[in-house]
């Protein structure tokens, strides 16, 4: 095993003595009394060059973009969210604090920057259970009698975002449309308890940044496609398992966990040179605020408690925001494809954000490739 002096560590992580202390008693890095001087101590180089990593997330993206395309390139301007010190903002407000009291239809009018209350069609509840094929199918069919977004005015693309919001809530949320989404949600689920968790859900998980499925909806906005096209292009590349598909790797952990145990499954996975699903987040070196927001409100299941105990010492990361909600269906008894689904209601709001701000900023989003194939003849 290697260890480093304290004045090493500290430049390999960049930051102040007090932090390499607080890592050490989190049990993130590993220390030991100094053979040669037993008033210092030694810091274990792989948890030290690990948290390294870890804490480019700190970073501006600017910094993060120029070593690697897979994470942080491109850099887009956006005035819609950040992380910043470890907090989630949607246009400058806290989304943390939002979501003690604020609903996705609150959200939507902040993204969006709309000045009225949103207006859904009226309809009746009807007796289905939320669907992404239901989702997928209306998109699909709006895309085509839809007009382009291209060289339409900020207002015009709001009333056309609202009508899109209201064909994926009526999918995903079937029922009256003088409901609040996430009491339309726990009604079809059969799950009023979960009301109000739904609720902070939908509002955590509304808007981050560039992630995969915004990115994919900025690009197809950018073309000048239709807001319905934007928001099938985000739903699509949701469904990855490596992003809002992470709640079924989280499942297999919990599943394992029952057979063998915790502690023997978190093992398992780590010997076997797996990354432990929904421990840790690039943007959040600390802990994922949203997680956090969640775990708050909730007694989490034995298991799930157990799991993130052995799996945060192990590993030196807390849970993510992926654990908390596969943790949440567990303890409400919602369907298995909730987190999903859950998921996909509350980012429709951002994708339809970004794929206004892309087009009316009439830019084509474009990257060029860099070129590893054979020489050209």
């Amino acid at each position: 095993m290697s260890w480093l002096t304290a004045e090493q560590a500290l430049t390999l992580l960049g930051t102040k003595s007090q932090t390499l202390y607080a890592n050490v008693s989190r049990g993130r890095i590993r220390a030991k009394p100094d053979p040669a001087d037993t008033r210092r101590s030694l810091y274990f180089t792989d948890d030290v060059k690990r948290l390294a990593t870890r804490h480019a997330g700190r970073r501006k993206t600017e910094a993060v973009a120029a070593e690697a395309i897979q994470w942080g390139d491109p850099v887009l301007p956006s005035a819609l969210s950040t992380v910043s010190n470890g907090r989630l903002f949607y246009r400058g407000r806290d989304a943390a604090m939002l979501a003690e009291s604020a609903a996705l239809e609150d959200i939507a009018l902040l993204l969006w920057d709309m000045k009225r209350p949103l207006r859904f069609e009226q309809n009746q509840a009807r007796q289905k259970p939320p669907s992404l094929n239901a989702a997928f199918s209306a998109l699909a069919e709006r895309i085509m009698k839809d007009l382009p977004s291209l060289g339409r005015s900020l207002p015009a693309l709001q009333n056309e975002a609202e009508s899109v919001f209201d064909t994926v809530a009526e999918a995903l949320a079937p029922g009256a449309s003088d409901r609040p989404l996430h009491q339309r949600l726990a009604a079809a689920w059969s799950r009023p308890d979960a009301s109000d968790l739904i609720r902070r859900s939908l509002v955590l998980l509304a808007d981050h940044e560039l992630n995969a499925s915004t990115f994919t909806a900025r690009i197809t906005a950018s073309a000048g496609a239709t807001l319905s096209a934007a928001t099938l292009s985000g739903l699509s590349t949701l469904t990855g398992p490596l992003h809002g598909g992470a709640w079924q790797s989280v499942r297999s952990l919990i599943a394992r966990a029952a057979v063998t145990g915790a502690e023997e499954a978190v093992r398992d996975y780590l010997s076997e040179g797996r990354a432990l699903p929904a421990f840790g987040h690039q943007l959040y070196p600390d802990v994922d605020i949203r997680a956090e927001a969640l775990l708050r409100c909730f007694t989490l299941p034995p298991l799930f408690a157990r799991v993130r105990d052995v799996g945060e010492q192990l590993v030196g990361e807390r849970v993510n925001v992926d654990f908390a909600l596969t943790a949440m269906t567990h303890a409400y008894h919602l369907p298995e494809d909730a987190p999903l689904i859950i998921f996909a209601l509350a980012r429709t709001v951002g994708w339809l954000a970004h794929a206004m701000e892309q087009a009316t900023s009439g830019r084509l989003i474009r990257p060029r490739a860099r070129y590893v194939g054979p020489p050209v003849q």
